[in-house]
């Protein structure tokens, strides 16, 4: 077995719920520094935070999946669909938010 091939097993062994965890931390400090900046407009940062609700319901469905359907949450569409629209939802108030917030300084610099 190559260096590589181990390492790979290696990783492949590792649970990444932990890292999953301590990712909340750096994005919860970056929406308290998103509330209180002026560079992000409000509907983008409430698009932030939605990302948190489509993280709580990607969790909540795959729950769901594994204990009604016994199978993982991608492997079961309608669940699966219906955490990808609350990320949907999220990127979409996000790309409004910035679109806005540029068309804005557009007009406010001519």
């Amino acid at each position: 077995m190559t260096f590589i091939e181990n390492s790979l097993d290696v990783l492949a062994g590792v649970d990444p719920s932990p890292f999953f965890v301590l990712s909340l931390i750096p994005y919860l400090f970056f929406l308290y520094w998103a509330r209180k900046t002026s560079s992000i407009p409000k509907i983008a940062f409430w698009g932030f935070c939605m990302t948190l609700l489509f993280v709580f319901m990607t969790i909540i469905f795959a729950i769901i999946a594994k204990q009604v359907y016994g199978g993982e949450l991608t492997d079961i569409d309608p669940l699966h669909g219906a955490a990808e629209a609350f990320l949907t939802v999220s990127d979409a108030l996000v790309v409004v938010g910035f679109f806005s917030f540029r068309q804005q300084r557009v007009v406010n610099n001519s």
